[in-house]
């Protein structure tokens, strides 16, 4: 292990002794006491490890802070997804409807899609979805986004860009 993942590792080990408690009541506070707190504040950690001024913070909380802040916004936007994905669900036709397996997988692409596609402005990702999802061409969604083919093709090659790059820094 080379000397500067070891002060990482140190420095990280030390924010986590001196802030994870903080770190945990103030998102029980965002989330008025809900349960995820723990698992927000590990996200946090571990996006934290990932940073690459980590050295150079001056200010462990209010970098702890942003970044939670980021994980909270993540949270809320992957639940609202889920509700609006169950609440169309819900509106299925019974012959239609799905297993829990099928389910889980189905919310589980949901998500690393949404994940896949977080930083992307809005009609980046509704051209992108508009799409892959569902099925149009590079003129129905000029149409449909009242946007030139141009900015279409714009915005295609930046939204596969980004979930490129995107995939690359989550593989292990």
């Amino acid at each position: 292990m080379g000397n500067n993942t070891a002060s990482r590792h140190y420095l990280l080990a030390e924010w986590y002794r001196n802030h994870h408690r903080w770190l945990v009541g103030w998102l029980r506070r965002k989330l008025d006491g809900a349960a995820h707190a723990d698992d927000l504040a590990q996200e946090a950690f571990i996006r934290i490890f990932k940073a690459p001024q980590l050295e150079a913070v001056q200010e462990p909380r209010a970098f702890l802070t942003v970044v939670a802040k980021r994980e909270l916004y993540n949270f809320w936007r992957r639940r609202e997804l889920e509700e609006s994905y169950l609440e169309a669900l819900a509106q299925m036709p019974e012959s239609l409807a799905l297993s829990q397996e099928e389910y889980a997988l189905l919310r589980e692409a949901v998500l690393l899609i949404d994940r896949q596609l977080d930083g992307l402005p809005a009609k980046v990702k509704q051209a992108f979805l508009l799409n892959r999802l569902e099925g149009l061409g590079y003129t129905a969604i000029s149409q449909e986004m009242n946007i030139s083919v141009a900015t279409v093709e714009r915005y295609m090659k930046r939204a596969i860009m980004h979930c490129h790059l995107a995939r690359l820094e989550n593989e292990p």
